[in-house]
């Protein structure tokens, strides 16, 4: 695998270069680079890497530069002592995101990433993806809901659904108007029923409606908050653990 590092610090540089041809031996450093400009005419001479292994902060500015200007195509897996260059970082190619130190085992776990999500693109996978999407489309997901108003039974298309709230055993369904409405079930039964791309499950109090999200901010521990179009009995937080696949549906990519 032909792979790029775009680092200003020499030492992780060649720290990352050597846990990386010991990770395997087909593994092939093109250059290390470690400034906007350098990678700039790198990326626009030569043949797209497999792979870039790329810091944020250079000597120079910002390696977002470096992907606006080349509009390369090459999976990036970001390495960097901040965090709150998360949101940004999905913004691009990112595959991964490590925070330094980099050790052996968040570079390995980033390259198996990596490899996955090649092999979910490559025509094999891809015959197998169009069988399951098939099986899903036998699956008609809720148009609308069931929901009750004191004697009343009230049908409520589900794409006026900002938010469903878990509560003491009873959910809240908050429309995008502010209206609310009870309806008996489960959360997990309702994130079944609800289509995965207009719906996400927050955590396990809160489905969210893609078209609610007014902002995403940071949190601590690399954990994002999402701010709704109407207010929320408490906060909407994103775990560490889910805060790239969110970011990534938020985007519309389905992996």
């Amino acid at each position: 695998m032909k792979i790029l590092i775009i680092e200003d610090e020499i030492n992780a540089a060649k720290e990352l270069e050597r846990i990386l041809l010991n990770h395997e031996t087909t593994n092939k450093v093109l250059a290390i680079l470690d400034s906007v400009e350098a990678s700039i005419d790198f990326l626009k001479r030569k043949s797209p890497p497999d792979l870039i292994f790329s810091d944020i902060q250079l000597a120079d500015g910002m390696c977002f530069d470096i992907y606006r200007e080349t509009l390369v195509k090459s999976p990036i897996i970001f390495c960097t002592a901040y965090d709150e260059y998360m949101l940004d970082a999905f913004e691009t190619n990112a595959v991964s995101y490590i925070l330094k130190p980099i050790t052996e085992e968040a570079v390995a776990k980033a390259i198996d990433k990596f490899k996955r999500l090649k092999f979910a693109f490559e025509p094999a996978a891809a015959t197998r993806s169009i069988e399951r999407l098939g099986q899903q489309l036998k699956y008609t997901y809720k148009k609308t809901l069931l929901v009750e108003q004191r004697e009343k039974i009230i049908p409520l298309p589900v794409s006026d659904i900002a938010y469903l709230y878990l509560e003491n055993a009873v959910i809240n369904i908050a429309t995008l108007k502010g209206k609310h409405y009870f309806i008996t079930s489960t959360l997990d039964d309702l994130e079944r029923m609800l289509d995965p791309e207009l719906f996400y499950r927050a955590n396990r109090q809160f489905i969210i409606n893609r078209f609610a999200i007014a902002s995403i901010e940071r949190f601590f521990s690399r954990k994002l908050i999402s701010k709704l179009v109407v207010e929320t009995p408490e906060t909407i937080v994103i775990s560490k653990a889910n805060s790239s696949d969110f970011l990534r549906w938020l985007e519309g990519e389905q992996f």
